[in-house]
């Protein structure tokens, strides 16, 4: 099952109580206090994991408490601190706090850490407290209670390409055509209803698709599928976009085309300004009333260029493996701005 949105309790780790001590030794009739401090409470951390791509895991794991620090000792021991209590997150998940709705930040690769919720500071012991004026001194400090918030974790996959279309425009069979990936694939609409992820290679480079479920007219708004997933897109680099150019299917191609470009620029306008291929695909199926070039004619106004393939029969495959390899090779030359709608 694919999880791209949880709510968490996260509690950082108390701090330790300081120590009441003195000195108790012989020939030492007026030992000095020697109470030590606590330890620091362990802190809640998000960690980017590679071999994870979902939140499925804190669907049904809701509540995680770090360990409090140990009591500051005699002798003038100090407490041990709580170790931290690490949550692994795919790369992509971003932490917003619950009640405010800050952004406490994101989690964008491998091994990249976020602290969710600090631990509280261990109290101080009475040997902290010698004065002049104080030679015995009896009190110490608490620790400090660990910061507790909700946390609400969204994640937006990370991908080089999106593969854009109307639902059964046949991007699941393109994405298993090009790389190793197995997306579910069948003859009815919104047969995938998850984004699938897949390597491509080609020329010594890879990149990574994102197969993204189904758009459809009003997705911006919340039709479909295409609300709940098109956020996915904001981090891709290079936009696909796959139409049916069979002229079998009773689609038009142009205006399923116009169709996605517009509830994608209503989404996020600054998205359309990314490399962008439009793939005809299905032409192994193509009719005499062939629709490409007409498609040909709508892309090129819109400065877009078309690779007509066929993921049946491999026509175009190969070098649609090189164009989208090529242009993610070129977009990061540059810096990535991501989008935020």
């Amino acid at each position: 099952m694919f999880v791209d949105r949880v709510k968490i309790l996260v509690k950082g780790g108390d701090g330790g109580r300081g120590c009441v001590s003195f000195r108790r030794e012989a020939h030492v009739p007026r030992g000095g206090p020697d109470g030590g401090t606590g330890g620091r409470g362990g802190d809640v951390v998000l960690e980017g994991v590679s071999h994870q791509n979902t939140l499925l895991p804190l669907r049904y794991h809701t509540e995680f408490r770090a360990e409090r620090g140990r009591h500051g000792g005699s002798g003038n021991r100090t407490g041990r601190c709580g170790p931290d209590l690490v949550i692994p997150v795919p790369p992509g998940t971003e932490a917003r706090d619950e009640t405010s709705g800050e952004r406490l930040g994101e989690v964008l690769q491998a091994g990249e850490r976020l602290v969710l919720a600090r631990g509280g500071r261990g109290g101080r012991g009475n040997r902290a407290f010698l004065s002049n004026r104080n030679r015995a001194p009896r009190e110490s400090e608490p620790g400090e209670p660990g910061e507790e918030r909700w946390v609400r974790l969204d994640l937006r996959l990370i991908a080089d390409v999106g593969l854009l279309g109307m639902p059964n425009a046949g991007k699941s069979t393109l994405l298993s055509r090009i790389s190793a990936a197995r997306p579910r694939i069948a003859d009815y609409p919104f047969s995938t209803i998850t984004p699938v992820l897949g390597v491509v290679t080609a020329d010594d480079h890879e990149c990574v698709v994102a197969d993204i479920p189904g758009i459809i007219e009003g997705a911006h708004a919340g039709a479909g599928l295409g609300l709940h997933f098109l956020r996915h897109v904001q981090r891709t680099r290079v936009l696909a976009h796959v139409v049916d150019a069979s002229g079998t299917s009773g689609r038009d191609p142009v205006a399923d085309l116009r169709a996605v470009r517009e509830e994608v620029s209503r989404w996020d306008p600054t998205l359309l300004e990314r490399p962008q291929l439009v793939v005809a695909s299905k032409r192994d199926a193509v009719t005499d009333a062939d629709p490409l070039p007409r498609l040909r004619s709508a892309a090129r106004d819109l400065g877009i260029p078309v690779l007509a393939i066929s993921a049946l029969s491999g026509e175009g495959v190969v070098e649609l493996k090189r164009r989208l390899a090529a242009l993610v090779a070129a977009t990061r030359t540059e810096p990535f701005v991501e989008a935020h709608p």
